[in-house]
């Protein structure tokens, strides 16, 4: 699976924002660069957002996602290349707009979606396995997502 480039990346909008705006082109661990461009982004995309705006615009990253995931994953050849993490983005976004907003829950949000979607426990694994379509590599990051979310209400219940 050989790894995208930028003037691959350049060659068509879905691709740009399927490859994180460029943060899935890096060598090693590319859902965490993308996880963490993400949250960037979040800093600068949710104050411009009420909750409801925001909650339409993770509905459309979504769908839309699911579409340009697709179309950038059938021009690389394979159904889930690294290199896409437009699922990251909009798992990371959920989880930010839901934790806490102090520095420390946010990371703690990515840090944990991380660990959930690198690690994969089920049924993250099994949707990961069955799924092969541009909303099936959405849908694993989105489950992390709510398990990441689980993890850290019950962490704020303790630490509350």
């Amino acid at each position: 699976m050989p790894a995208p480039t930028l003037r691959f990346m350049l060659s068509h909008p879905a691709h740009i924002l399927s490859l994180g705006l460029g943060s899935g082109l890096a060598p090693k661990a590319p859902g965490t660069f993308g996880s963490f461009a993400a949250w960037a982004g979040f800093l600068l995309l949710k104050p411009q957002l009420s909750d409801l705006s925001f909650g339409i615009f993770l509905l459309v990253c979504l769908l839309a996602g699911s579409v340009m995931v697709a179309h950038t994953c059938r021009a690389l050849g394979t159904m889930d290349h690294g290199a896409v993490v437009w699922d990251e983005f909009v798992a990371v976004w959920l989880v930010l707009w839901l934790v806490p907003a102090t520095w420390i829950w946010q990371f703690a949000g990515v840090l944990v979606f991380r660990f959930f979607d690198i690690v994969k426990p089920w049924p993250i694994r099994v949707l990961d396995a069955r799924f092969k379509s541009g909303f099936g590599v959405m849908l694993d990051d989105l489950v992390a997502a709510l398990f990441t979310l689980m993890l850290l209400a019950c962490a704020w219940r303790v630490l509350a």
